[in-house]
């Protein structure tokens, strides 16, 4: 809901609602500015990330990266309780002790946690060696995957570090910094060492070797920064840190209860394919799924700086604001999110074909799998709200429920039509998470993001949907997939901007749009600069 309709900012004075005002249109230069910098390193990375793809599926081929998948799943099971929660607590927990000051808990958080964190994983890491090859020969029937669960136990146990010290600083609203450090640094050089490990002939162990060296640099840039960024008072000393709050642990082990659900909701479809259909169905499913991944890219880029604040804004009270936020970022989330699955859903088999003819079956998944983001984009960071709101118990009763319908969704339809019947169940939990997380952010929070102004999304969609069309009648001219595909994505946005732009915006889309802009004009050089 608007804050504006709300009767308190009604009768408010107009001093108060230019402060407020002013409130919002900083929170959402700061969104706008970070997940601008989180979105534009996600761009970079999807860029080469998709090529990167298309080189793997095309050397590797789907059954060695159905091997890879199979194995990352085993990797995010242990993940689960690896983390022992303390990596989802690390976002609310550094904005929150940060917001008020508490330096010593800041300070425990910080290197207990990293120290907890690290003993914890030689043990876990120990585990996964001697009963990862036991789970690949016997539960995947795949022998070459045992060979690999070395790298993929150093993966995991690199893997829960760098995301600890990355959500500090998501935490400390430097999601610029850790998108340098991830999109900017790490993901070339992994892409790097891996091509000239695997023209080596190292293969998809070449592969593994450039994420372990990856995750390295990651790591030693993540905790320069945070040890850069951190005030003196929280910094590491030799001075024993406090013991970590009894709220630090109940959010944690609701965390890991959660991080259960979520690994469910997102691997068990692939677990049943391995299980059911072999590593080469996986593959293929793997590579349509990922795809269909970089649909919701934008809410990820606004979920990363939302996250904090609002953590911030909760810890405050301020609930006005953060309903305001809310409505004004989804319905943004929603509308640059169409065009680029409208051309995804359009293009389906062309996209699948760059990565070789034998990953073209998989087009029906960009379809289901769209459809089922673009429920994910409508509803916005709800799930995220619940979170970071302190209300984490609603959002594991929501998980916990739909983890099961994703369990027995899976089960029964994976054998029957294989990587379809996966989609299908991945779809409907999606679509259905979202829907009650929705609703109970309404119940609890009294926020929701719609409003009238959503009808205006009908016609520029309806626009970008009829040039995705006439251009792909017209694909023949372009002689190229991927020449197609990017004159198609481009030509989809300038239709629905260039239309929203004609039916006009309302004061709070403005002000987004504004911030947006002069985010642009900061970031491109000026003239003066240009002639100098």
């Amino acid at each position: 809901m608007s804050s504006l309709s709300d009767p308190e900012i009604s009768d408010a004075t107009p001093e108060s609602v230019l402060r407020e005002t002013q409130q919002f249109r900083s929170q959402v230069g700061h969104i706008s500015r970070h997940s601008g910098v989180y979105f534009a390193g996600t761009i970079f990375s999807v860029v080469l990330g998709y090529a990167f793809k298309v080189y793997l599926a095309r050397v590797l081929g789907p059954e060695f990266l159905g091997i890879y998948a199979l194995g990352m799943t085993l990797v995010g099971f242990v993940g689960v309780f690896n983390s022992l929660g303390l990596v989802e607590s690390a976002v609310r927990f550094a904005a929150m002790y940060r917001a008020a000051h508490k330096w010593e808990q800041l300070r425990a958080l910080l290197w207990r946690g990293g120290g907890v964190l690290l003993a914890a994983n030689v043990l876990f890491a120990a585990i996964f060696l001697r009963a990862g090859g036991m789970v690949a020969r016997r539960f995947y029937h795949s022998p070459a995957l045992a060979q690999y669960i070395p790298w993929f136990t150093a993966l995991m146990l690199l893997g829960v570090i760098s995301t600890f010290y990355g959500r500090i600083l998501a935490g400390y609203k430097e999601v610029g910094r850790r998108t340098l450090i991830t999109n900017f640094v790490g993901s070339p050089v992994t892409m790097l060492l891996a091509v000239i490990l695997i023209s080596f002939g190292w293969g998809l162990r070449g592969y593994l070797l450039a994420q372990v060296l990856g995750a390295m640099l990651v790591i030693t840039l993540l905790l320069a920064f945070v040890g850069k960024l951190t005030p003196r008072e929280a910094r590491f000393s030799l001075h024993r840190p406090p013991p970590f709050g009894p709220e630090v642990w109940s959010f944690s082990a609701a965390a890991v209860g959660i991080l259960l659900l979520e690994f469910l909701m997102s691997q068990v479809d692939k677990i049943a394919l391995g299980f059911y259909r072999g590593a080469r169905e996986v593959g293929i499913y793997s590579v349509a799924a990922a795809v269909v991944a970089y649909v919701s890219l934008i809410l990820n880029s606004v979920n990363q700086v939302f996250s904090p604040v609002i953590a911030d804004l909760h810890t405050r009270g301020d609930r006005a604001m953060l309903g305001r936020l809310y409505q004004a970022l989804t319905k943004w989330i929603l509308g640059l999110t169409l065009p680029l699955a409208v051309t995804v859903m359009v293009y389906s088999k062309p996209l699948l074909r760059i990565f070789g003819h034998d990953f073209e079956a998989g087009w029906p998944i960009l379809i289901i799998g769209t459809v089922g983001q673009l429920i994910n984009c409508g509803v916005g960071s709800a799930g995220l709200l619940l979170l970071m709101s302190g209300n984490q118990r609603r959002l594991l009763r929501v998980q916990a429920t739909m983890a099961l319908v994703m369990t027995i969704g899976s089960v029964a339809l994976v054998p029957v039509w294989g990587i379809i019947g996966a989609v299908i169940a991945a779809a409907i939990t999606n679509a259905g998470t979202n829907i009650w997380n929705l609703l109970e952010v309404r119940s609890v929070l009294g926020l929701s993001p719609f409003s009238r102004s959503y009808v205006r999304l009908l016609v520029p969609t309806s626009a970008s949907v009829l040039v995705a069309l006439v251009l792909k009648s017209e694909a023949n001219i372009f002689r190229h997939d991927w020449l197609a595909i990017s004159v198609s994505l481009v030509g989809t946005y300038l239709v629905f901007v260039g239309v929203i732009a004609a039916l006009g915006l309302d004061e709070d889309d403005r002000l987004v749009a504004n911030a947006m802009w002069a985010r642009v004009r900061r970031s491109a050089p000026s003239a003066k600069g240009m002639e100098s």
